[in-house]
């Protein structure tokens, strides 16, 4: 099969929907369908980009869902997206996020064959989005059949849009986490947490992570923090008190390698974030490292660590809580290791030779122009897999 993926956000700029797409397009790639991608990129881009990558040109970034996005649109834009449908001669597009006014908005307003749509989104009852509704109906009735990733990007869609969606989670390569080394000299004895994503991007909740480290130092001289992602370091350490900056060291932007490695090495992951969150990827992440974690009681969250049971949750932006719940784990090391193994046998389900099964089967649908039930055999449960082009 020749599919299409087509990426709103910047393939420079390190996300979970990026992220996403690039894992997916890997594993259609070694079940020997052939693929190209779309997304916003620079042609001349340091490192280059792969060769199943098709640059759109520069993004541009917009405030949006509560962060920066890096997106792509406009006329020129929107020619380029319209002769890469036309010329692609593709089985079916796939778009991601595309209420997002980027190029899989622009995807769907240029096609002509079969769509799938998977939305990542979620959030709370927003009013503009409701607004749009009208104006993006014309583009959504186009997508034969839509994904959500999570529970709440699925309510999200269905408050705001209307319709329905199959479930079907975001993936991670297991076997490349796992098999991780750690850094040279990590993790250090006294304790190392780790914090990776956008830290100056306030819904990630880094402000109440230092908050809480800096209850802890005082009993804990040997506790580090070690900190992966995009941001100005400086400004970020400048915030901290000085005896909290003496504890950090932050990495930068780091590549999906050393991500993996700096995972195992670390004694136990930590999610502070606030909101905004549909899936939560890196959790997933640190838990096929084998390492613990410790997170938000987010609904999203909650759901990745199986209510609890292969994860600790704490209350959201609560500092006290979240150094409280670290000390019981840093303590208690037989807990920790069995948390750590619970949550490599549980996040089985979310590897990518499972959840690419699953997009295929609604490929294969999608072609065949069926709107029908399937079961799906992996699961041993029945999936939806349903043309929803009028809602």
């Amino acid at each position: 099969m020749r599919v299409g993926l087509v990426c709103p956000y910047s393939w420079e700029v390190p996300g979970g929907v990026q992220a996403h797409i690039r894992d997916l397009a890997l594993a259609l790639l070694e079940l020997g369908h052939q693929v190209e991608v779309l997304a916003p990129a620079d042609e001349d881009a340091v490192p280059a980009l792969p060769d199943w990558v098709v640059p759109a040109g520069r993004a541009v970034p917009v405030p949006f869902n509560g962060a920066v996005a890096r997106l792509a649109f406009g006329p020129v834009t929107k020619a380029r997206v319209r002769r890469w449908v036309r010329d692609g001669e593709f089985d079916l597009l796939h778009v991601h996020e595309p209420t997002v006014p980027s190029l899989s908005l622009l995807a769907c307003w240029g096609a002509t064959g079969p769509i799938v749509g998977t939305f990542h989104m979620s959030h709370e009852r927003s009013r503009a989005m409701t607004a749009a509704h009208g104006m993006l109906q014309p583009f959504l009735e186009k997508i034969i059949a839509r994904i959500a990733v999570s529970e709440p990007a699925r309510r999200t869609l269905v408050e705001h849009l209307g319709g329905d969606a199959i479930l079907i989670p975001n993936g991670v390569a297991v076997h490349r986490f796992a098999a991780a080394e750690p850094l040279p000299g990590w993790p250090q004895e006294g304790g190392t947490l780790g914090f990776l994503g956008r830290f100056d991007e306030p819904r990630k909740g880094f402000d109440v992570l230092i908050a809480a480290l800096e209850r802890l130092i005082a009993d804990r001289p040997g506790l580090r923090l070690l900190v992966a992602g995009p941001g100005e370091q400086e400004p970020a350490l400048a915030a901290m008190p000085a005896a909290v900056r003496e504890r950090v060291t932050m990495l930068g932007l780091v590549s999906e390698t050393d991500k993996a490695r700096m995972l195992h090495s670390v004694d136990l992951y930590v999610a502070p974030n606030i909101g905004g969150e549909s899936f939560g990827i890196i959790l997933t992440e640190a838990m096929a490292a084998g390492t613990a974690v410790i997170a938000s009681d987010l609904d999203a969250f909650r759901r990745v660590l199986d209510d609890g049971a292969v994860g600790t949750l704490v209350e959201v932006g609560n500092p006290e809580a979240l150094a409280a719940g670290i000390a019981e784990l840093l303590d208690d090391p037989d807990r920790r290791a069995a948390q750590a193994a619970a949550a490599s046998a549980f996040v089985q389900r979310y590897d990518w030779s499972r959840v690419a099964g699953d997009v295929v089967a609604v490929y294969e649908t999608v072609t065949a122009g069926a709107t029908r039930v399937v079961e799906d055999t992996r699961a041993g449960r029945l999936a939806r897999l349903v043309g929803l082009a009028g809602g």
